[in-house]
């Protein structure tokens, strides 16, 4: 199986800047603050929160990536940003080299690049060109016949956005579908933290100049500028203004929105792991990969922003009355604000031999390097056709001597992606080696010594079995909130509004497990737990908080990478009624349309960039697909044609 890049950062190159205007401080309690001309607020903090600034160096950030390859692909978005009606941070924080204003005097002419990269009558509006600066790559665009430059690779995994589809003033990624804007480079939807530094543009004798930062150029990412927290706090207090549970991306979003859009009161964030927030989808794909090598945040990045990270910590009980929640440790945080964004939980399973070692539930990084070195030449068996069992057994086919699905259903995806598309990813497997067992369940874990050795079937089969993965679905991890009187349905998600708070006031929740109203199937309350949603959570749950409630404008968007191969999905296809299939599924390059009654509902394909996201800027802009419009044969017009 192709192995994954991970993009590993070199030793930061700090620049020193000269302290600019704090940003305007906002707290729960404070009307809605005027909208800054400068977002960044520069006093850092040692240890915690503080009282008086006292002036200091800031340091800024940024970190050279490693060439990179493609290893997943998918994701989100809509007519223009789904946040569009929020604030924007201010425009000395997008990156952008402005020469209308006067060159900064940490700014030296030699950190800087200028060069001609093509006529001005090379590009149409509505294309893109991916052009040489000699100190690195930029994306040149021209749309409404104005000509803009960014970063070209999407800080989420590097994809190249010159391949990517560009619309109504921002890029989306061929991959996974973030996009930005193309003026400021602003992450506008998601997945993925960063946004893009932006290069001053300008025509010459018809000659298009770009004038760049050499570093910007070298990073092709940026943070946006964050407020510091300016509450008198002792860290051992058992007060925080916002309280996070969970550090999967709708926390981390959730945090750092609230930054970003100038909140100056305590926020804490814990959870049950061990290590800063990492990018959990990669687990399954690259088993190997430690904590630090799929880091989202580092714990100084956390520190930075005063965003305190307290590990190890499990919520047993919320109490709304007081406004407080305890944890399994005896530790009580009482809060303003509560965000609840746990996730999601293993599925139970019924079988004997429950006790038996080498049975693993994929949930950590270390759970993830004993898989892949137990499996090391030994029998490998997943129970369940899941989409992370099924990245698991595909990144395993290249370490063990066998490795063997169990499946309740007749094929894997057949319910997500259709009985065709099924087939065609279920030959891909038995071409590399792996054996199916369909229609089957574990009735018994047998071991030798407490160490498993093999596997029982209920239909009596046994298989030979050294280490064993179950994915067989997940439930939410939500059973602390029984006695909570925060709502949940029957099957344990919380249940939420369009701006994700719940039935309690000041109690928000976003990611795996909520159903929240969703606008394309007249706001029925649906749960989608993929990576992108619960980005797009965090920040809706976190300009609410402010006061400034933003709904879900987004296309769903998920991917998953088998043997070097990448399906993207974009859509919401529960229900499909039909498969409209494009292309060639036995060479596995296709697009499958998913319809219900006679309107495309969602899309997936592989081989077939950038239809997905193209297909989502449809979407998302609020037009529909109708099925006689894909099952014509002729979907010319939804491949881009703007890029060069």
């Amino acid at each position: 199986m192709a192995g994954l890049d991970l993009q590993a950062a070199q030793p930061e190159d700090l620049t020193a800047l000269p302290p600019p205007p704090p940003l305007p401080p906002y707290h729960l309690s404070s009307p809605l603050p005027p909208s800054p001309s400068v977002s960044l607020n520069p006093w850092p903090i040692m240890g915690g929160c503080f009282s008086k600034p006292k002036p200091v160096e800031v340091k800024v950030e940024l970190s050279l990536l490693e060439k990179e390859k493609e290893v997943d692909g998918l994701s989100p978005n809509g007519k223009a940003s789904p946040f569009a009606d929020c604030r924007p941070n201010g425009a000395l924080g997008h990156g952008s080299d402005d020469d209308s204003t006067p060159l900064p005097l940490y700014h030296k002419p030699r950190d800087y690049v200028e060069a001609s990269v093509c006529h001005v009558k090379d590009l149409e509006n509505g294309q893109m060109r991916e052009v040489d600066l000699g100190s690195g790559r930029a994306l040149l665009i021209k749309e409404h016949g104005e000509f803009s430059a960014m970063g070209h690779k999407c800080p989420h995994y590097g994809a190249p956005l010159v391949k990517g589809v560009l619309s109504k003033g921002h890029v989306r990624c061929p991959w996974h579908g973030a996009c930005f804007n193309i003026a400021t480079g602003d992450i506008e939807d998601f997945p993925g933290l960063d946004s893009l530094p932006t290069f001053q543009v300008r025509v010459e004798k018809d000659k298009v100049i770009i004038r760049a930062n050499k570093q910007a150029l070298q990073s092709q990412k940026r943070s946006k500028p964050m407020a510091r927290c300016s509450a008198v706090i002792n860290s051992s207090t058992g007060f925080s203004h916002v309280l996070i549970i969970g550090s999967g991306p709708a926390a981390l979003v959730c945090a750092e929105t609230l930054r970003q859009e100038g909140f100056t009161d305590r926020i804490v964030m814990c959870t049950m792991d061990r290590h800063p927030p990492y990018d959990r989808p990669k687990l399954s794909k690259s088993l190997d990969s430690t904590a630090e090598q799929l880091r989202l945040r580092s714990m100084d990045f956390l520190q930075d922003h005063d965003i305190e990270l307290f590990t190890e910590k499990e919520a047993v009980a919320i109490d709304v009355k007081t406004r407080s929640v305890t944890f399994e440790d005896g530790l009580r945080m009482e809060y303003s604000k509560l965000f609840i964004a746990t996730g999601s939980k293993p599925k139970p399973m019924n079988y004997k031999g429950t006790d038996v070692r080498n049975v693993f539930h994929l949930r950590t990084p270390e759970d993830a390097n004993s898989i892949a070195r137990l499996a090391n030449n030994k029998n490998a068996v997943i129970v369940g056709t899941s989409f992370v069992g099924m990245e698991v057994a595909a990144a395993l086919t290249d370490k063990a001597h066998s490795v063997s699905v169990i499946g309740i259903e007749s094929l894997p995806f057949k319910k997500a992606l259709g009985e065709k598309v099924g087939k065609a990813i279920m030959k891909l497997f038995e071409a590399n080696r792996v054996k199916f067992y369909m229609l089957n369940e574990v009735s018994e874990m047998i071991g030798h010594h407490g160490q498993l050795k093999e596997v029982v079937l209920k239909s009596g089969k046994v298989l030979r079995a050294d280490v064993c993965v179950i994915g067989a679905g997940s439930v939410p991890a939500t059973g602390f909130l029984k006695q909570s009187g925060i709502h949940m349905d029957s099957k344990g998600f919380i249940t939420v509004n369009k701006t994700m708070q719940t039935n309690v006031d000041g109690v928000f929740a976003g990611g795996d497990m909520v159903t929240f109203p969703f606008p394309p199937r007249n706001n029925k309350k649906v749960n989608i737990p993929h990576w992108q949603m619960a980005h797009v959570h965090g920040r809706v749950a976190a300009l609410s908080m402010m006061g400034r409630a933003t709904e879900i404008k987004t296309v769903p968007y998920f991917w998953s990478a088998m043997f070097g191969k990448t399906i993207r999905y974009a859509g919401y296809g529960d229900g499909f009624d039909d498969v409209i299939i494009q292309g060639d599924l036995d060479e596995l390059r296709f697009v499958a349309f998913y319809t219900r009654s006679e309107e495309v509902v969602a899309v997936a394909s592989m081989n077939y960039d950038p239809i997905v996201s193209r297909v989502a800027e449809v979407l998302g802009s609020g037009k529909t697909i109708k099925k006689r419009d894909v099952e014509t044969g002729d979907i010319s017009w939804l491949i881009d044609k703007g890029s060069q």
